[in-house]
């Protein structure tokens, strides 16, 4: 595992009072439980192992600080309901149930500790936004429509007019509202997830683990410390497996979005009768657009595979003229607004669009790889594996275990290339969704 890191803008967590940071970890230690990565699963699954073993001290490294990887780049969408594309297929519906079970399983937790913590990250659970701007998502729409009305799932459909009132924009040709599912302020979020962990969490951050020995006792050795660890759960993404034993199943997709400056009240009324709200596109190419609680746009429309690296400040301006070009298709009345933060950010991805949820040895845990949708799914999941990594294997953890494995990927350098392939088709046919 390495431990030099891409130096840039840090997303959401740029918009926010700065966070005073977590100690390095700089002495040795002996600890039951270790977990790498303090996302949102990591976060979720020290909360849960700490709630289960209340005696002894859970140990939680991050490599960099809290809201620096994915936890603090992504959109803010915590989502209930996954959108499958294609049409509905009723042998599985089993599949559906129990992904719709993670997920609102994660949106609950997240829920109760945002209200027992007081947590404030711009909240918001009044449901998302599912768009089409061009004939093959208005194709994806129908089918979509079609899905959630068999599930028997709460929505509302959409027509231009009434999307153009809601929202401001005449961009879209139609689009479904789906009720369940909540935006928030991604970085407010994981700051308050870190800063009200229960009293027998240890949090380190600047802490990147170097070296894993594993035996009847792991031995765990980052730039300053070594760690005897009983149990070892590795809740960081994609980056463990660019090094590990699971490197052969999941990518690292760079993503990139840039947000305006705050919308003065001329402006906000050239919008439409929602106050904030989130639209995802219903091509996996096309754009994700928010207007947040605090009267920002954010847009982010550009995905590359770039060895799981974050752009650079020259590839940056570069998309975005991408996010401009969007922004001002979406809001001609509003181009003359700038963007004040530009950012980028890498999510896990799999071949076959699944998770990993794996006990890799007796002692050695693992879950990641999100596809887009970390907030709820890896709060589940970190719930998961505390209760896994104890001896228990219902419900919850029985749900995650069942997930279809993720598919064996070719070593570089074809892995280069055909990550670079499919991340490309990811755009095909996006058209006016872009």
């Amino acid at each position: 595992m390495h431990h030099n890191f891409d130096q840039e803008t840090k997303g959401w967590v740029d918009l926010i009072h700065p966070r005073e940071p977590s100690k390095r970890l700089t002495t040795d230690l002996d600890a039951r439980w270790v977990i790498i990565g303090a996302g949102f699963t990591g976060l979720s699954c020290a909360r849960r192992l700490a709630e289960l073993n209340p005696n002894e001290k859970i140990i939680l490294l991050e490599a960099r600080e809290i809201g620096q990887n994915a936890s603090g780049r992504n959109s803010g969408y915590a989502v209930a309901h996954s959108h499958f594309s294609g049409g509905y297929q009723k042998s599985q519906l089993e599949h559906y149930q129990r992904i719709d079970r993670i997920n609102q399983t994660g949106l609950n937790s997240l829920k109760s500790i945002i209200e027992n913590s007081q947590i404030e990250c711009d909240y918001k659970d009044s449901g998302i936004y599912h768009m089409a701007a061009d004939k093959n998502s208005s194709e994806e729409c129908e089918q979509f429509e079609d899905y959630l009305q068999k599930r028997e799932i709460e929505h509302t459909n959409l027509s231009k007019d009434q999307i153009n009132m809601e929202l401001g924009t005449n961009w879209y040709l139609k689009g479904v509202k789906v009720k369940n599912g909540a935006l928030i302020q991604p970085a407010k979020l994981v700051f308050g997830l870190a800063d009200s962990l229960p009293s027998n969490v240890e949090l380190y951050e600047n802490s990147p683990v170097l070296q894993i020995d594993q035996g009847r006792v792991n031995t765990i050795k980052t730039p300053s410390s070594i760690l005897k660890a009983e149990n070892i759960i590795m809740a960081c993404n994609y980056e463990p497996i660019a090094n590990g034993k699971l490197k052969q199943r999941v990518v690292g997709v760079t993503l990139s979005g840039s947000i305006t400056r705050v919308l003065n009240q001329e402006e906000v009324e050239l919008l439409g009768t929602e106050p904030s709200w989130g639209v995802l596109s219903l091509h996996s190419g096309g754009a994700t657009v928010r207007l947040t609680e605090d009267k920002r746009i954010s847009i982010r429309n550009t995905a590359e595979y770039s060895n799981h690296h974050l752009l650079d400040d020259k590839q940056l301006k570069n998309r975005q003229e991408i996010h401009r070009q969007a922004f001002n298709n979406r809001f001609p009345k509003l181009s003359h607004v700038d963007f004040e933060h530009l950012y980028s950010g890498v999510e896990g991805v799999t071949a076959n669009k699944t998770n990993i949820f794996k006990k890799l040895s007796n002692n050695l845990y693992y879950a990641g790889c999100y596809n887009g949708s970390g907030i709820t799914k890896g709060t589940a999941f970190g719930l998961a594996m505390a209760d896994y990594a104890c001896g228990n294997d219902e419900g919850l953890v029985r749900d995650c275990l069942s997930i279809e494995e993720a598919k064996w990927l070719p070593p570089k350098p074809i892995l280069d290339l055909g990550a670079w392939y499919v991340t490309k088709q990811r755009f095909k046919g996006v058209g006016k969704d872009r």
